[in-house]
């Protein structure tokens, strides 16, 4: 448990079980402009990602094993940007910057099951678009609803798994220093250098289900668009050949997004990990997010239609 000791800033006093969310600046000028940066960007994101789960929940000719992944990818971002920005902003607007360990565990336990989760579902929408793509014949009859449903649940299963482990070995974790994190969020890797006991348990079972949970469907993610790349290349149409490729380019981009922006974070040894990542961290957890309803709706005729058709009864609606 923590020792009940910590001095915060100004010599103010409070209980050794809190954390102090310092951000990415202590300027009062610079927090001021981080505070409305990212107010506008958790407001596009919380937009962009509930109206893509609407234009697919409404329109049944997106009632598909891609799209319906996708709206899963959408809700996944939309909690995951909703467990640490909020908190983020109150920070920035108030002079109390304090999390308690509960809070700060629960956003931790949250943080790193979403993460997992974002990683498992690009990995099945991989699945999805190679069987597309590579067996179109057998694309129904494999990629059933019944199927579908069974692999967000293992989704799901993994991750809360995932983040229920990494979470309760983090409560064996002693803190008797400084509990400033020069972070956005409570995150994994800062608070195992915020601590003074033997984390050896904790980063090497970090490692391994980490390797199972990430390399492994980053390794099926690169073997799928490979045979994907390898059968459009095939398709004596340039029609069909572009049609083709437009499906899996989207799923494609988020993918690289995502793992590029984990990668700058994680691939690291731990001690060398320091502030200057927060910015690749804010890439992950802020900009990825906020990026995917765009980058699946930019190229996507289905997707313009159905988002068409939605702000159009809305707006009838209205009138």
């Amino acid at each position: 448990m923590l020792q009940r000791v910590g001095e915060m800033d100004g010599g103010n006093q409070s209980k050794g079980s809190d954390f102090l969310l310092l951000g990415m600046s202590e300027s009062p000028e610079q927090q001021r402009i981080l505070l409305w940066m990212f107010l506008s960007m958790y407001l596009v994101t919380v937009v962009g990602n509930v109206l893509i789960i609407l234009a697919i929940s409404s329109d049944s000719r997106l009632h598909t094993p891609m799209y319906f992944f996708l709206a899963n990818l959408s809700f996944t971002d939309l909690f995951f940007v909703t467990n640490t920005i909020p908190k983020m902003l109150v920070n920035l607007q108030s002079q109390n910057k304090a999390i308690s360990y509960a809070g700060c565990l629960t956003q931790l336990y949250f943080l790193v099951s979403l993460v997992a989760l974002d990683n498992l579902i690009l990995a099945v929408m991989a699945y999805d678009r190679y069987v597309a793509i590579c067996c179109p014949l057998h694309y129904t009859t494999a990629m059933s609803p019944k199927l579908c449903i069974l692999l967000l649940s293992l989704c799901w299963v993994l991750s809360v798994l995932y983040g229920l482990i990494h979470t309760l070995l983090m409560t064996r974790v002693t803190f008797c220093g400084s509990r400033k994190i020069h972070y956005i969020f409570c995150e994994m890797y800062v608070l195992l250098r915020l601590a003074c006991s033997n984390i050896h348990v904790n980063h090497t079972v970090l490692i391994a289900t980490g390797c199972f949970i990430f390399l492994i469907p980053f390794g099926f993610m690169i073997i799928s668009h490979v045979l994907i790349v390898r059968a459009i290349l095939r398709i004596p149409s340039v029609s069909k050949k572009y049609k083709a490729f437009s499906t899996c380019a989207s799923h494609l981009g988020v993918v690289s997004l995502f793992y590029g922006t984990l990668c700058m974070v994680y691939l690291k040894p731990l001690h060398t990990y320091s502030v200057k990542d927060s910015v690749a961290t804010v890439m992950y957890a802020v900009v990825t997010p906020m990026m995917n309803p765009f980058i699946y709706s930019l190229r996507n005729k289905d997707m313009h239609g159905a988002l068409g058709r939605l702000l159009d009864n809305h707006f009838q609606r209205l009138t």
